[in-house]
């Protein structure tokens, strides 16, 4: 499976963006799918996962704030992102477990 993230740019807090996941492969509705994002000189952080049994988890930043969801007949992950802050303003990425090589990523920044 490939996955590769897109959708960033830029939105001034309290705004909102929809990132998308574009995977490829087979077997893709049975995988996976988690959101990380990583600040430049900080780790990866996890932000939301989609439960390859169709569960939900969220870290407590994107609690009430994302949303991700799945369009198996295009393949795509999707993470919703409302209310905005300057602390969102990261690379986000998205992967699967197994763990593929990371993407490029797409650049969520957020101004005050």
């Amino acid at each position: 499976v490939q996955l590769q993230a897109s959708g960033g740019g830029a939105v001034q807090s309290g705004g909102s963006l929809r990132l998308s996941c574009q995977t490829s492969g087979n077997g893709f509705i049975h995988n996976p799918v988690y959101w990380y994002r990583q600040v430049q000189g900080k780790e990866r952080e996890w932000v939301a996962g989609l439960l390859s049994a169709g569960g939900f988890v969220y870290a407590d930043s994107a609690k009430g704030r994302f949303t991700i969801s799945r369009d198996n007949a295009e393949n795509i992950v999707y993470l919703e992102m409302s209310s905005l802050e300057p602390e969102d303003t990261a690379v986000y990425y998205c992967n699967t477990y197994p763990p593929q090589p990371w993407g490029q990523g797409t650049l969520v920044t957020v101004s005050s």
